[in-house]
């Protein structure tokens, strides 16, 4: 994580959020692994990473920034690459907050499960 310290600060309140996250001390492989990697190896990390983002207080503004930003590479707010394109195509703006920095994690989680 960056010093946000360093940071212009318009930019670093974008992002002060992260320094709550539940993954600030985990190794980012967890959260971002290459394409090659094998079907099962991707899914234990993906269930790995979930499972911290599970109970993270950050949850709805991280997974928020990652739509709002259409975050190609890794999990962010409990979702991967494959189900935040879901999601853009489905649409998600509705169960966010007017301002697109937090969004409901249970409805889209809900969304992603009625779409299949």
């Amino acid at each position: 994580m960056s010093n946000l310290k360093l940071l212009a600060r318009p930019f670093a309140e974008v992002l002060e959020w992260q320094q709550d996250g539940s993954c600030r001390n985990v190794d980012v492989s967890v959260f971002f692994l290459p394409d090659e990697t094998a079907r099962g190896v991707r899914r234990r990390r993906e269930i790995e990473a979930k499972a911290i983002c599970t109970y993270c207080p950050v949850r709805p503004r991280c997974a928020a920034h990652a739509l709002t930003t259409r975050e190609p590479y890794g999990i962010w707010g409990g979702f991967t690459e494959a189900e935040r394109r879901r999601l853009l195509a489905l649409g998600w703006e509705d169960l966010a907050d007017r301002r697109h920095r937090r969004v409901d994690i249970a409805r889209l989680a809900a969304r992603l499960a009625n779409s299949s």
